[in-house]
């Protein structure tokens, strides 16, 4: 089911999208794959640094497409996971001394690993049904 704008968005375009939620999906797995985050390999797995650096290198193109709004998705879900890790972390980092920041910590990483599994499938099953991804509210 194509949104009827579709047509007029590059078929290598959408493919280009596609490899960039691979891309995500990639930090993902090996997140969960390994002993570390899924939260702090999509934060800082190169995978999702060159998804990234792919999104701002080709947004123009999508601009005013419904494309558009699956790069703002991408991007946001990258930035939003840097955000979250900095207020986990200075939430976290003085009740270490107490022993519960490494609790406060675990589960915000956790909740944001979780979270990210979501925006990637989410994100990349609209794709695939050539949908558009919600705006955010104003």
């Amino acid at each position: 089911m194509n949104p009827p704008s579709a047509t007029a968005v590059p078929r290598g375009l959408i493919e280009y999208t596609h490899s960039i939620y691979a891309l995500h999906a990639l930090s993902v797995l090996i997140g969960v794959a390994t002993a570390h985050s899924v939260a702090l390999r999509f934060a800082f797995g190169l995978p999702s640094i060159v998804a990234v650096i792919m999104n701002y290198a080709r947004r123009r193109e999508a601009r005013g497409s419904w494309l558009e709004s699956h790069f703002r998705w991408q991007i946001r879900t990258f930035w939003f996971v840097w955000l979250w890790l900095v207020v986990i972390s200075l939430i976290s980092m003085p009740l270490m001394l107490i022993f519960i920041g490494w609790l406060t910590a675990l589960g915000g990483m956790a909740l944001v690993g979780v979270w990210v599994i979501y925006r990637v499938i989410r994100g990349w099953l609209a794709l695939r049904d050539g949908l558009p991804m919600p705006l955010p509210p104003p």
